[in-house]
């Protein structure tokens, strides 16, 4: 008896992931998702030094300013509820005090620069084609900060838009960096606050202007992964949301991993990532006696694990 309909997924047999890999995670909340599983098997990532970024031009603007260099000044920020953001990225980098702001701003500018130079895996997450443009400046912005609505009008970028955005992405990271694989998704995630119509067109839109880039690229290191397609057709059911029936829950979540594992993760750094996880619920166990003698043993083969993965490994700290 067959109870779902399965997405398939070529795995990718040229450039898997491997613990020599160097990731970039850029993106919608779904991104923070894999990194954190990313993070739990001790792979080499750099996720959101901007925070979550919802949609392509935010993406762009990250990008370009970190591979240009931009210094952030104080013209760069506004003032709203007693702190001092940036519409170029998320609130957590957000501040009581300016310079606090631009300190975190610059870094990020900087780990972002240094990061995609060095990358060799870079995921991109795109979550929605709606925007905001700020009517004073006419910018479009990445976050409004909780800034009144009236401040902002709303816009849907159309395919070509997308397109044409995410061409100048590739040829901005292209521009220093021509070994990178770039990693297309689109966030499982529903933006029903747009509406539901609204957020099928916005995905649409996201997931045409994608394949319009694949269809025409013969570069073999660009590609897709179905995060979006899998939620939406392996896990049709709402047991695989969380309570708000918008984000997917731990279980999807879960799901969708082992898939991307499955597809991009090399089988020998399957079999290390078996020895982490170990030693991770290792570190998590709670004895019921810390002095009994199967305790110290169980402590002695747990440290002798993680050295065994420490010296492999010299990135990897536990």
């Amino acid at each position: 008896m067959i109870l779902q309909t399965k997405v398939i997924v070529q795995k990718e047999a040229n450039n898997p992931i491997s613990y020599a890999s160097k990731m970039v995670l850029l993106g919608s909340c779904f991104s923070e998702n894999i990194g954190a599983q990313l993070d739990h098997f001790k792979f080499q990532n750099v996720q959101n030094p901007f925070g979550i970024l919802f949609h392509p031009k935010a993406i762009k603007t990250l990008v370009a300013n970190a591979i240009h260099e931009k210094t952030y000044t104080q013209k760069d920020l506004v003032f709203q509820n007693d702190r001092w953001h940036c519409f170029d990225a998320h609130s957590k980098l957000s501040a009581l005090v300016k310079k606090d702001v631009l300190l975190q701003l610059n870094k990020a500018t900087a780990l972002t620069n240094l990061a995609l130079k060095e990358a060799t895996h870079l995921l991109i997450t795109l979550g929605t084609s709606w925007v905001y443009r700020d009517t004073a400046s006419h910018k479009i912005v990445a976050n409004c900060h909780k800034i009144p609505q009236k401040n902002f009008a709303k816009e849907l970028l159309s395919v070509q838009e997308v397109t044409e955005t995410l061409s100048e992405i590739i040829a901005l990271i292209r521009s220093v960096n021509t070994q990178v694989n770039i990693i297309f998704t689109v966030s499982p995630v529903r933006h029903l606050k747009d509406g539901f119509v609204e957020n099928t067109q916005s995905k649409s839109h996201l997931i045409a202007a994608i394949q319009a880039l694949l269809q025409r690229s013969k570069n073999t290191k660009l590609h897709y992964f179905p995060s979006y397609e899998i939620m939406m057709d392996e896990l049709r059911d709402y047991r695989f949301y969380a309570e708000d029936l918008i984000h997917p829950n731990t279980t999807a979540i879960q799901y969708i991993w082992e898939r991307f594992t499955s597809t991009w993760i090399a089988k020998k750094a399957c079999e290390t990532m078996q020895e982490i996880n170990s030693i991770q619920k290792g570190l998590s166990h709670k004895p019921f006696d810390v002095n009994s003698i199967q305790h110290q043993k169980f402590l002695t083969n747990l440290s002798a694990s993680i050295t065994k993965i420490e010296t492999a490994f010299p990135f990897i700290k536990f």
